[in-house]
């Protein structure tokens, strides 16, 4: 077997995750100082895979170049494939075709982040061989997903989003295929939704036999959907951070826990309750953050409490209390002496703050 490639699904509009999709890719969006997608291309790479296609939507695919051009910064070799409409994952992987060949690949969501990575997807397909493998986790409520029953070691059937679930193994977004999976998305029909569904592809497998195994994902599984995804994924990134000062901290500061201080940042007589993460160029005068706050390069925290948020890249909080919120690129929140905590998702260039100040 040669080199395995990767395919990381970056398609679909993102309309959950407005206003932040209005300006922005939903896979751009950062979380925990990175965006969404850049942790996801680490998890490949973690997995021993270097060669990636990252399937786009037309609309976007210039964000994702200036982002994260040909890979070399991130350790890998991208390329780029269009999606020119929105027709569902196994479309997607189409899309992908030319440019993954005749060897096997891995197939990610580039929405989805889980704390032990892809590597078990990719062991388990390499030691076995079949024709392809499924990330599967016990959940409590598997209607809202797709829904695998397994017999043995063995995956026997697929149900999307059923009414009566017949186990509690949803599908995540990670999986292996041979290059078989471009004849099962040719012959398959869109599904009710009008899109080409990779459950169908795999229940195409196993309707003519072939072996499909499930992996079983341990620890964290969290795909970033809507808002208060980000919220979660930051929490949850954050927490793997280890303690970096680079930037500038003075002596009136004080920095508890786990707290990253990118070089170029500021940190003026606050105090810094990790996890924590200051991107370049930031700065907070007077203010306590955190924990689970992710402030983005160029932010300015003035005089304000900011707990459980993401501030974007140049973002400016003053004065009042933050809480549960996410501040778009350049968007601006000015409380002044309001007493009561707010919480906010508030679109790139936004203005939130009294009237007379505009």
């Amino acid at each position: 077997m040669g080199a395995m490639k990767a395919v990381v699904l970056c398609g679909g509009e993102g309309t959950r995750l407005r206003p932040f999709t209005h300006t922005q890719a939903k896979h751009l969006l950062p979380v925990a100082g990175r965006p969404v997608v850049e942790h996801a291309l680490e998890a490949v790479r973690e997995a021993g895979i270097t060669d990636v296609v990252v399937v786009v939507s037309p609309g976007v695919e210039r964000q994702f170049r200036e982002r994260l051009g040909d890979g070399a910064r991130l350790g890998l070799r991208l390329a780029y494939a269009l999606q020119p409409e929105p027709k569902g994952l196994a479309h997607a992987v189409l899309c992908a075709e030319e440019l993954l060949g005749d060897e096997p690949f891995l197939v990610y969501l580039g929405d989805n982040l889980l704390e032990r990575g892809v590597a078990g997807v990719v062991d388990l397909f390499r030691r076995e061989r079949p024709e392809a493998v499924v990330s599967l986790q016990r959940v409590p409520d598997p209607r809202r997903f797709g829904v695998a029953v397994v017999e043995g070691r063995r995956l026997v059937r697929l149900v999307e989003k059923p009414r009566e679930p017949p186990s509690d193994l949803a599908i995540v977004g990670a999986y292996a295929f041979t290059p078989l999976l471009f004849r099962a998305a040719r012959e398959i029909r869109p599904s009710f939704r009008g899109e080409l569904e990779l459950t169908d592809c795999l229940q195409w497998l196993l309707d003519r036999g072939h072996t499909v195994l499930p992996h079983l994902v341990e620890g964290w599984w969290q795909d970033v959907g809507r808002p208060g995804d980000l919220l979660v994924a930051n929490r949850l990134l954050l927490a793997r951070l280890s303690p970096r000062v680079e930037g500038e901290v003075d002596g009136s500061s004080r920095v508890e826990g786990s707290v990253v201080v990118e070089a170029g940042a500021r940190v003026v007589g606050s105090r810094l309750v990790g996890p924590v993460w200051i991107g370049a160029g930031g700065t907070v005068e007077r203010a306590v953050i955190g924990p689970h706050v992710a402030v983005g390069p160029g932010a300015e925290v003035r005089g304000a409490h900011v707990e459980d948020a993401i501030l974007m890249d140049g973002a400016r909080v003053e004065g009042g209390t933050l809480r549960v919120s996410v501040v778009g690129r350049r968007a601006e929140i000015r409380q002044g002496s309001t007493a009561y905590p707010i919480s906010a998702f508030l679109g790139d260039d936004s203005v939130l703050g009294p009237k007379e100040d505009r």
